[in-house]
């Protein structure tokens, strides 16, 4: 009997391990098929507190596992394939083995929605990039494409102008599906040009992007756009698939936390993008894997009948 699994070693996943481990919870991280989450896409992460000069995406991966096993969390690099959430003891199978645990706590994130298209995965972070908080300060003084029409597209494509000398949104229809008020901004920014009608078919690079193939979908005209990055924001869906009938969502297909990090089952907890589909970023997410640890010690010790915190 486990005291804590977590599920997830992106940003909250780790933070929980590492507030667990520190708890003498002995926590058992089970990272995962894409270890370190999101961060690890991101090249230069210069937005997370205590890195005055940046750090790389997948080092600050290693560096908060590492943080995690020195205060006894345990790391399997293996996937979760199967859960059983309800009672006072739950069930966490992967394909090979089985635990069981007091408290869970979920932080399998969110996976950006991908264009699927030839060049796509082999730049990114070299130009193709689903972050522009994360990765906007690149591109100064740069032509930048945003592929989308809803409210983030409109959003991220507001704040890339901070930088870049261009933004062309790309959008797949001939109206924008973004609120009235951000369509409006976009429309009134000098350095917002659009593209309508039309989709990537191609990421085109030599190193880093140089471009893109588009199609207009009316004409079926295909031409060659060059630009220095793409950002890509056509939507996100939460790593939710394992808890299905188990755990409620909201209505936006998130895990269900009320504004923390409890859910609807006794025991189990979620921190991180399966539960935050408004900030994404990495800094957010530890600070909810802190939260929910928090959380995960004061459930344990009330089920030993201790006070928190306990001695």
């Amino acid at each position: 009997m486990r005291n804590v699994i977590i599920i997830g070693s992106g940003p909250a996943g780790l933070t929980a391990a590492i507030y667990a481990g520190r708890a003498n919870l002995a926590p058992l991280v089970i990272a995962g098929m894409e270890q370190g989450g999101q961060i690890t896409l991101t090249d230069d992460l210069e937005n997370y507190p205590g890195f005055a000069e940046g750090v790389k995406g997948f080092e600050l991966y290693q560096i908060l596992e590492k943080q995690a096993q020195r205060f006894g969390a345990e790391i399997l690099y293996d996937v979760v394939t199967q859960v059983e959430l309800q009672g006072p003891v739950k069930k966490v199978k992967t394909a090979d083995e089985e635990f069981e645990a007091r408290v869970v706590i979920i932080a399998t994130g969110s996976t950006p929605k991908k264009l699927h298209v030839p060049g796509e995965k082999e730049y990114i972070g070299k130009g193709v990039s689903y972050c522009a908080t994360c990765d906007g300060f690149f591109y100064k003084g740069k032509h930048v494409a945003v592929i989308g029409g809803g409210n983030s597209a409109m959003d991220e494509g507001l704040f890339l102008t901070r930088f870049a000398d261009k933004v062309t949104i790309i959008h797949r229809r001939d109206r924008l599906r973004a609120d009235a008020i951000l369509q409006q901004r976009a429309f009134d920014n000098e350095k917002i040009e659009f593209i309508w009608d039309t989709v990537v078919e191609q990421v085109l690079g030599d190193k880093l992007v140089i471009g893109l193939k588009l199609k207009n979908i009316k004409t079926g005209v295909m031409t060659e756009f060059p630009v220095d990055g793409v950002f890509v924001f056509i939507g996100h869906f939460p790593n939710v698939e394992i808890f299905t009938g188990q755990i409620k969502l909201n209505e936006s297909g998130y895990i269900d936390t009320n504004n923390r990090t409890f859910t609807n089952i006794a025991g189990v907890f979620a921190c991180g993008d399966v539960q935050d589909n408004i900030y994404r970023q990495a800094i957010t997410a530890a600070g909810s894997g802190c939260q929910a640890a928090m959380e995960a010690e004061k459930y344990i010790a009330a089920q030993q009948g201790q006070s928190y915190p306990g001695k």
